[in-house]
């Protein structure tokens, strides 16, 4: 198959002109803080979501960086001369980041949108033409082998991945590199892999812009590229992995029946874990008529590893459809044909018997402990990103409780976890309130109810004495027999731990 939908992309042989590029760039302020200075936050906010008018109007001038932004991220031909002043215009046009137009203009060949980094990192995201932010807004290209840039499930998934230095990454259907560039920082070897050739190109070229060290790029789909001796200590996807008949667009749709390559990834992953190691991904789940989703979640997870599973959203069928219809930009063309596609995905899922789809975050970790944990929930509420260092929390209490049993939780001591807050709810002057509930401000932002003796535990926790002498004080203080209390506290205080509410100290 002929690229004759899709540009020629730039070399990746010259990481010589990269360099030059990546100067230039910086140079003019090319930056994602370049870029709100100039376009102030409702046009950058707005280029986002794919739109460019309001930044057409920001950067009618003829500066640098209005130069840069009309190039590469509005896709404007620019003056040849005008370039020139800013780039390295004829090492970009030799290197085929750039494509003489008319007659003295010229063109980029790819989309390049600036990034920050977690550490405050100037990077830079190479796409597609036309295609920089991903998500449902109809990305204006059909092809199916169209890379995508930076969207909301990409930056998703970064900020939830475990950030600890590794020796070894895996980055699974790694499309723009945004992962790969992420696990650059504090991994010494990074291994991407992309069923689409394509893919691997355009995350060469986003790693040489941004300054990052190459990655060992892998054509082939799942695991296939990595060979059977081969174990990581993190392992990150944002797969295609929308649910969908048939497997139209390469960026998106698995090419499995239902939930099947989701599931195939969960249940693989296991066996190319070091241990201790994580794997992390995005992925959409079926609610199948008369089956517990959660069981369904449950099944997937593979011996030998904790896993966390978060269930962030659910759509039914039709919001579903609709969704990835005008994710393919399908609501813009022949009405009757996006009838047909629309009907074609209700008749997928009628015949799986699906009533909707869950959308979320899975996280495993490789384990030799007897019996493994494992936690699915629905937590639809707003977090804090990043969470890495939230989800790798979680994993390390895990292992605390396990190692406890009732009598070593009476006999440790705890802290109350940074910016917990109690709230009483009850009726305007009642002596009691109805309830008591303990609230996180960072993180995972839970919150949990207590009864009045979970609530004066965890008001004391300032890790001076165990648990069981604060205990037999609050027992001497409602009457209780400081027996009966020992005996039954437990169980809240491992919800508490498990939970992030209170940490051990040690």
């Amino acid at each position: 198959m002929t690229d004759t939908g899709l540009a020629p992309l730039p070399a990746t042989d010259r990481p010589d002109i990269a360099a030059r590029l990546r100067d230039a760039l910086l140079a003019a302020s090319f930056t994602a803080d370049g870029l709100l200075d100039l376009l102030g936050a409702p046009a950058y906010a707005a280029l986002a979501r794919s739109e460019t008018v309001p930044a057409l109007r920001a950067t009618r001038g003829d500066t640098p960086l209005e130069t840069l932004v009309r190039l590469f991220l509005l896709q404007q031909p620019v003056p040849h001369a005008r370039v020139g002043a800013v780039l390295p215009v004829e090492e970009a046009l030799g290197g085929g980041w750039l494509a003489r137009v008319g007659g003295d203009e010229v063109a980029a060949t790819v989309d390049v949108r600036p990034y920050g980094g977690p550490g405050g990192e100037d990077w830079f995201i190479v796409s597609d033409l036309g295609c920089a932010v991903g998500g449902a807004g109809g990305i204006g290209q059909r092809d199916e082998r169209v890379v995508l840039g930076v969207g909301g499930a990409s930056t998703t998934l970064a900020g939830i991945t475990v950030r600890t230095p590794v020796a070894s990454a895996l980055d699974l259907g790694t499309g723009s590199g945004i992962q790969a560039l992420h696990a650059s920082q504090h991994a010494t070897r990074v291994t991407a892999t992309d069923l689409n050739p394509r893919a691997l190109h355009i995350t060469a070229l986003t790693l040489a812009l941004s300054g990052a060290p190459a990655a060992d790029l892998r054509e082939g789909s799942l695991f296939a590229p990595v060979r059977d001796d081969e174990t990581f200590d993190l392992i990150v996807s944002n797969p295609p992995f929308v649910i969908s008949p048939g497997a139209r667009l390469t960026y998106r749709d698995g090419g499995m029946g239902g939930d099947d390559l989701c599931r195939s990834l969960v249940q693989q992953a296991g066996e190319r874990l070091n241990e201790g190691g994580f794997a992390q991904f995005l992925a959409n789940w079926q609610h199948v008529a008369g089956e517990d989703w959660q069981d369904r979640l449950r099944s997937w997870v593979p011996r030998g590893c904790d896993a966390w599973i978060v269930q962030r959203e659910v759509q039914d069928v039709t919001q579903y459809a609709e969704l990835w219809l005008r994710d393919a930009g399908d609501h813009r063309g022949d009405p009757v044909e996006y009838q047909a596609r629309y009907d074609a995905w209700l008749d997928e899922f009628e015949a799986r018997k699906v009533k909707a789809v869950g959308f979320g975050w899975i996280t495993l970790r490789r384990t030799g402990a007897a019996e493994p944990s494992v936690v699915v929930e629905e937590w639809p509420h707003p977090v804090e990103q990043p969470l890495g260092e939230a989800i790798r929390a979680h994993f390390d209490r895990l292992d605390y409780l396990r190692e406890h049993d009732d009598a070593a939780l009476l006999e440790a001591h705890f802290r109350l976890t940074a910016e917990v807050v109690q709230e009483q709810v009850g009726l305007p002057g009642a002596e009691d309130p109805e309830h008591v509930v303990l609230r996180q401000h960072r993180g995972m932002r839970r919150a949990t109810k207590v009864d009045t003796v979970g609530a004066g535990f965890a008001g004391v926790c300032d890790g001076s004495l165990a648990a069981g002498r604060i205990l037999d004080a609050i027992a001497q203080l409602v009457g209780e027999d400081p027996v009966l209390l020992r005996d039954r506290t437990p169980a809240q205080i491992r919800l508490l731990v498990e939970q992030g509410f209170l940490e051990p100290v040690v």
